[in-house]
C-alpha cells in the first residue's frame, strides 16, 4: 500500500463564492465528512497546510494581479475580475492557503515522507491566468506548484495531466513554451472556456508538450479508456516525467451540474490507476482538487481517487 499523503483545513470553508455558486463550502464539508466515516481514513497521513509566500504566485501571476486580488478580496466586493469568480474578504488568504498547501505537500513528497497525496482545497486553479482570475479560480495552484517543485528541489521534467472536465486554459498558457513542463487534458469540447482543441500542441521550444484530449458530449467511461490507451498513455510514457501533477476535477462525473460528460464514479479511480502504470507507479505524484459539483456524488468520486493513490484493493 502507498503512504498517500492529505491536506485538509476547515478555513478552506471561508472562502465565499456568494449565495448559490457552484463552487461552494459544502463541496469540502460534505467530502470531509463521508472520508472520516471511512475505516481507512486514518491511513491517510496528515500533512499540514501552509500560507504560500507571495514570491511564489509571482512564478506564474503577476505581481500587479495578486496585489489587485489582495485589494479586491479586502474591499469586500463580490467578484474578481470577472462574475463568476466569486470572493470575500478572506478569499485572497485562502487563495495563498490552497497555493502553501500544494508546496508542503511536494516537499513531503519529495523528502519521502509519503509517496503520494491528495488536497482537499478550494478555491481551485487551472483557469486563472498570468493577469486575471476566471473560471471560479484565483490562483493556479497546479501550475505554482510546478514551478515550486523545480526551483525548490531540482525537479527537470514535470507532468501536470488534468482530467477536469473544464480545458485548464490557464496552466496550458503558463507552459505552452516550455518542453520541461508537459501539459495533458482530457475534456469536454467544445464547452467552457473555448481552448483545449486538439491542434493546441504547444508553440515554439513547447511544441508537442502540450496533449489535448477533446471529447464530445455525451463521452462515457468507453471513450475515456480509449483516449487514455491511443493519446494519453503513449504521450505520458514518452515524456517519462519526474514528478506528476493532477488537476483533479470530478465533473465529468454523469451527475454533476455544470457539464455533459458521462463518466461512473469508479472511473475516477480507473483513470487514477492508469496515470500511476504510466509512471511505472515509482514517479511522485501529488494531486489538488478543482472542479466537482454535485455534493451528493464529488465525495464518492474523491474517494475512489483516494483509493487508487492508496493502492487499496478493499
Amino acid at each position: 500500500m502507498m503512504r498517500t499523503g492529505f491536506i485538509y483545513d476547515p478555513d478552506f470553508l471561508e472562502h465565499d463564492a456568494g449565495h448559490g455558486h457552484p463552487e461552494c463550502k459544502e463541496r469540502l464539508s460534505a467530502t470531509i465528512a463521508h472520508l472520516r466515516g471511512l475505516e481507512w481514513f486514518d491511513d491517510l497521513i496528515p500533512i499540514e497546510p501552509k500560507i504560500a509566500d507571495p514570491m511564489w504566485i509571482e512564478t506564474i501571476h503577476d505581481s500587479s494581479y495578486i496585489s489587485r486580488a489582495k485589494q479586491v478580496c479586502d474591499s469586500g466586493a463580490p467578484f474578481l475580475d470577472v462574475a463568476d469568480v466569486g470572493v470575500s474578504k478572506r478569499s485572497c488568504e485562502i487563495a495563498h492557503l490552497a497555493v502553501g498547501s500544494a508546496m508542503a505537500l511536494a516537499d513531503s513528497i519529495v523528502d519521502s515522507k509519503v509517496d503520494n497525496g491528495f488536497i482537499l482545497s478550494r478555491p481551485p486553479g487551472h483557469h486563472a491566468e498570468r493577469n486575471g482570475a476566471l473560471g471560479f479560480c484565483l490562483f493556479n495552484n497546479v501550475a505554482i506548484a510546478a514551478r515550486y517543485l523545480q526551483r525548490t528541489h531540482g525537479v527537470d521534467k514535470v507532468l501536470i495531466l488534468d482530467f477536469d472536465v473544464h480545458h485548464g486554459n490557464g496552466t496550458q498558457h503558463s507552459f505552452e513554451d516550455d518542453p520541461s513542463v508537459m501539459y495533458a487534458s482530457i475534456h469536454q469540447y467544445p464547452y467552457y472556456p473555448g481552448t483545449g482543441a486538439a491542434s493546441e500542441t504547444g508553440t515554439g521550444k513547447g511544441s508537442g508538450a502540450t496533449v489535448n484530449c477533446p471529447m464530445p458530449a455525451g463521452a462515457g467511461d468507453k471513450e475515456y479508456q480509449e483516449a487514455f490507451a491511443a493519446r494519453l498513455i503513449p504521450a505520458i510514457s514518452e515524456f517519462a516525467p519526474e514528478f506528476v501533477i493532477l488537476s483533479a476535477g470530478f465533473d465529468a462525473h454523469v451527475a454533476d451540474p455544470l457539464a455533459q460528460i458521462r463518466l461512473s464514479t469508479e472511473s475516477f479511480g480507473w483513470m487514477t490507476d492508469r496515470i500511476l502504470e504510466a509512471t511505472d507507479g515509482s514517479t511522485k505524484t501529488l494531486s489538488i482538487l478543482e472542479g466537482g459539483y454535485n455534493i451528493d456524488v464529488l465525495p464518492k468520486c474523491i474517494e475512489a481517487h483516494l483509493r487508487s493513490l492508496m493502492q487499496r484493493n478493499d
